[in-house]
């Protein structure tokens, strides 16, 4: 029996490791390029195929395109415009949207939303909408999904070119938490049986809001997480996380970036769809345990982002409260919360 000298097994010891080292980049790609959908494809004879697509790495501008010059020693002062680590944080006056849209109508993009209206949310549906044909990525690819228990009282509103709406029935619910911590669930689904391969970036977003500005390309990235109103100007030790260390949703002492809001999140597909699996899985593996979550998905939303940090976060321009006047460096509303009496319209309170 011929045995391996040490030159043929330092040859093969290396080539596993560089195996190992290249399965693992592959299998982690999703995160590496954090800005870029990782599919995997089984061919119709059986092969894997992994397509990588980025739309945010080559960002390409028209040559003819003029606008004021930037600068990198004046701007806003009022507020921080990036995380620690590294994360643009979107306020009006930080970006250029003609020179951003100009980079991302040639790709082609497409945006798909989710919103709930389960029981008398129903009610928001309307303003919800027609709001969104004004001042949400106007001009582009844009595919609202709209889950509802009532079908039958869909407002009619008309949708612009290249816009298209789909209603998906769901079942109603005695409590109000039932219906938000599926919510996980439901967007995963949607994902892996609808949108894959279809689908760019995908928003989800509470029906209870409407739109008073421009939500476009500046929003996009790869995980993106909007900044909750209520709490942007507080100590983290105020911020309403999980604070049980049984939840799987817990954020201990110490810990968390911010408070983000569970009524308005995206991204890329495949990180929403990582981000929505997760909370998921973790919100029924508490379930079986006798744990719900204080603020159900949002708990186990702001537990996922604070391990795997948001690579765009928006400020609360994308998410205000409309009981609340405006501070001073909010300088647009683009999205809010409407005044409501939950004693009315949750099923329980």
């Amino acid at each position: 029996m011929q045995l391996w000298n040490g030159k043929t097994l330092t040859v093969i010891l290396l080539s596993a490791l560089l195996l190992g080292v290249l399965y693992c980049y592959i299998s982690q790609s999703y995160r590496v390029v954090s800005l870029g959908s990782v599919w995997e494809e089984i061919t119709a004879d059986g092969r894997s195929e992994v397509h990588i697509e980025s739309h945010q790495f080559h960002l390409v501008a028209p040559d003819s395109l003029q606008y004021k010059q930037p600068s990198i020693v004046s701007g806003r002062t009022d507020v921080v415009t990036v995380t620690p680590w590294l994360a643009p944080v979107v306020w009006e006056g930080t970006f250029n949207p003609v020179l951003l849209d100009s980079i991302y109508k040639p790709q082609n993009i497409s945006v798909a939303v989710t919103v709930f209206a389960v029981g008398k949310y129903v009610m928001f549906l309307k303003d919800f909408l027609e709001t969104a044909e004004q001042y949400f990525f106007v001009g582009f690819n844009v595919h609202v999904y709209v889950f509802t228990d009532q079908p039958t009282k869909m407002p009619q509103v008309k949708m612009g070119s290249g816009r298209q709406l789909t209603v998906r029935s769901v079942p109603s619910s005695k409590r109000w938490q039932e219906i938000s911590a599926r919510r996980m669930e439901l967007i995963q689904t949607l994902i892996e049986e609808k949108l894959r391969n279809r689908t760019d970036y995908i928003f989800c977003l509470d029906v209870d809001s409407k739109f008073h500005g421009r939500w476009g390309t500046e929003s996009l990235g790869g995980l993106v997480a909007v900044i909750h109103p209520g709490y942007y100007r507080d100590d983290r030790s105020q911020f309403p996380y999980e604070r049980r260390p049984q939840s799987r949703a817990y954020v201990g002492p110490g810990q968390g970036d911010f408070y983000y809001c569970g009524g308005a999140f995206g991204g890329l597909l495949q990180e929403v769809h990582q981000l929505a699996k997760t909370c998921r899985s973790n919100f029924e593996a508490d379930a079986k345990e006798g744990i719900e979550a204080a603020w159900q998905e949002e708990s186990h939303l702001n537990r996922y982002m604070w391990i795997n940090k948001p690579s765009k976060v928006l400020s609360p321009e994308y998410l205000w409260q409309d009981f609340k006047p405006r501070n001073a460096e909010v300088y647009i509303v683009r999205f809010s919360g409407v005044v409501k009496n939950y004693a009315e319209i949750r099923p329980n309170v």
